[in-house]
C-alpha cells in the first residue's frame, strides 16, 4: 500500500478508477477520490461476477451465491496501476483482486481463475510466457442495432472496400486515431510491439511484447477499454466482436505461449539439444483433448461461433501443424529457446483472464497426464470435418461435463459460467432473425 500511496502522490492522483474484470471481460468498479482511497475499504457487491452481458442473472443465482446479495472486498494490485491519459483530470486506474471475507481470491472472479492456474505452474517451477495477438474492427458509429455495421470513411474521404493485408496506407487512412491510439498506451505502460492491416475492411492486429501472462491479461483488458475511448474521440467505434461484418472475416486473440524453467530461465518444451521433448508434445496433447470442453472461454458468445466456417481464417477442427495457420494449434518457425505454441482458437471477444486461463489449463493438463498429439497436419486443415462446437450452448455442455477443466478453473466458477452462457444462449434464442422472417414467412 505504501507503493501505490507513493505513486498516487508522485503522479497527483485526483481520482482512483477501482477496477475488476466481470465475467465477460469488461471493466466494472467505482471512482474514489485519491484523498479517501487509503481511508475506507472498497467493496463491490459479488452478484457482478454472475451478470450475463446483456445485464441479466440465471436462474441458478441463488444457488451460486445465495440470497443475501452480499459483498467481496477489492484488493489493489501495485503490478497493476496506470495512468487514465483520456481523463481531464488526473486519474488513476488500479485493477483489483476480488476477495471473500475470509481473505481468498473470490472463487468467480475470472482474474483469481488465471492466478490459481498460475499458482499450479509454480508449484512445478515453471512459468508461462504469452504473447497475446487481438484483432479488431473499425466500424462506423450507428445507434441502431438493426443496421449493418460498415468500414468507417478514412481521411481519403472513402471508405475500405477491398482486403489489403498487410498495406501501410490502409493503417494510415486513420493515422489520427492510431497516433492517439499509441499515445495511450504509452502513457499506460502498455508493452504494445506492432500494427498490421488485417485481412478485413479496416480490420486490424496488435501485437504485444511477450511476458508473464497475468500482466499480459491485465495490458488486454486495458487495451480494449482504451481503443474503445480513442475511437470514439475520433467518430468511430472499434469492436471486439468477433463476427462483426457477414462479409468479413471474424476476429480473434491467437495466444503464443511458452514455458519456462524458473531457475535455470530455459524453455522447457525442448532439451539440452535444443530438441523437441516430451513436455512439448504433451502439451500440444492437452491442447487437443480439451480445446473442445475449454471453447466457452475461447468462444464465449453466441457470435463468436460464427467465426469457425471453413476458409475464413480460423480453426474448424483441432489439428496441429508446424507453420500451418489452417491448423488451430500452430508451431511457429524459432530458435529452440523460443519453441513455442499459438492456439489459434480464441477469439477476439474473449475475456482475456479466462482464454489465458484456460489454454495454459489446458497444456498444464496436458503435461501433468501425459497426453499424446496426433501426428502433425502439413496439408490443408479445412478440406477436413468441423470438429469444433457450432454453438455456445453445445459448449457449455462440453465445458459442464469436463471434470478436469471443472477440477482445474474450480467447481463453483464453471457451475457459474455455464450457468451464465446457458442464460445467454436461452435469451438469443428468443430473437427472431430478419433471415428467417425472409426464408421462412411465406415459404414454409
Amino acid at each position: 500500500m505504501d507503493t501505490i500511496n507513493e505513486w498516487l502522490k508522485d503522479n497527483n492522483i485526483i481520482e482512483v478508477e477501482c477496477l475488476i474484470p466481470d465475467m465477460t471481460g469488461n471493466a466494472r468498479g467505482k471512482f474514489v477520490p485519491a484523498d479517501k482511497f487509503f481511508k475506507e475499504e472498497t467493496r463491490l457487491p459479488e452478484s457482478i461476477l454472475l451478470q450475463s452481458v446483456t445485464g441479466g442473472y440465471p436462474d441458478e443465482f441463488d444457488d451460486i451465491l445465495g440470497v443475501n446479495d452480499g459483498d467481496m472486498f477489492l484488493r489493489p494490485d501495485p503490478k497493476a496501476m496506470r495512468l487514465v491519459p483520456w481523463a481531464k483530470d488526473p486519474t488513476a486506474q488500479i485493477i483489483h483482486d476480488c476477495m471473500t471475507r475470509d481473505g481468498e481470491l473470490h472463487p468467480l472472479s475470472s482474474r483469481g481463475v488465471l492466478q490459481r492456474i498460475l499458482a499450479l505452474y509454480e508449484k512445478e517451477g515453471w512459468e508461462p510466457v504469452v504473447a497475446p495477438e487481438v484483432e479488431f474492427y473499425l466500424v462506423k458509429q450507428t445507434s441502431d442495432p438493426d443496421y449493418e455495421l460498415e468500414p468507417p470513411i478514412g481521411r481519403s474521404g472513402r471508405a475500405e472496400v477491398m482486403r489489403r493485408s498487410y498495406t501501410i496506407d490502409a493503417i494510415n487512412e486513420f493515422e489520427p486515431l492510431i497516433e492517439a491510439m499509441f499515445g495511450h498506451c504509452e502513457k499506460m505502460g502498455l508493452d504494445v510491439d506492432s500494427l498490421i492491416d488485417e485481412t478485413g475492411a479496416a480490420q486490424m492486429e496488435l501485437n504485444f511484447l511477450h511476458g508473464n501472462a497475468l500482466d499480459l491479461a491485465d495490458q488486454v483488458f486495458t487495451f480494449k477499454r482504451t481503443l474503445r475511448e480513442t475511437a470514439m474521440q475520433h467518430g468511430v467505434f472499434a469492436t471486439f466482436m468477433a463476427k462483426p461484418m457477414k462479409s468479413e472475416p471474424g476476429s480473434s486473440m491467437h495466444i503464443h505461449q511458452s514455458i519456462v524453467d524458473v531457475n535455470t530461465g530455459k524453455n522447457i518444451f525442448v532439451d539440452e539439444n535444443g530438441n523437441e521433448n516430451d513436455l512439448f508434445r504433451h502439451y500440444i496433447g492437452g491442447l487437443q483433448k480439451f480445446t473442445t470442453a475449454a471453447m466457452p472461454f475461447y468462444a464465449p458468445n453466441v457470435n463468436s461461433y460464427r467465426r469457425f466456417a471453413k476458409d475464413i481464417a480460423a480453426p474448424i477442427n483441432l489439428n496441429w501443424g508446424y507453420d500451418n495457420r489452417t491448423t488451430g494449434i500452430r508451431v511457429p518457425e524459432s530458435s529452440p529457446q523460443a519453441k513455442r505454441v499459438e492456439n489459434r482458437f480464441a477469439g477476439v471477444d474473449v475475456n482475456p483472464y479466462l482464454a489465458l486461463a484456460a489454454t495454459l489449463a489446458s497444456g498444464y493438463l496436458g503435461m501433468k497426464l501425459q497426453v499424446e498429439p496426433t501426428a502433425p497436419t502439413s496439408g490443408n486443415s479445412y478440406e477436413e470435418d468441423i470438429d469444433v462446437p457450432r454453438t455456445l450452448e453445445h459448449a457449455a455442455r462440453l465445458l459442464d461435463e469436463c471434470e478436469e477443466l471443472r477440477d482445474i478453473m474450480g467447481n463453483t466458477f464453471v457451475d457459474a459460467y455455464v450457468a451464465v452462457k446457458a442464460f445467454e444462449y436461452e435469451e438469443f434464442n428468443q430473437v427472431i432473425s430478419s433471415w428467417e422472417r425472409e426464408h421462412l414467412l411465406l415459404n414454409v
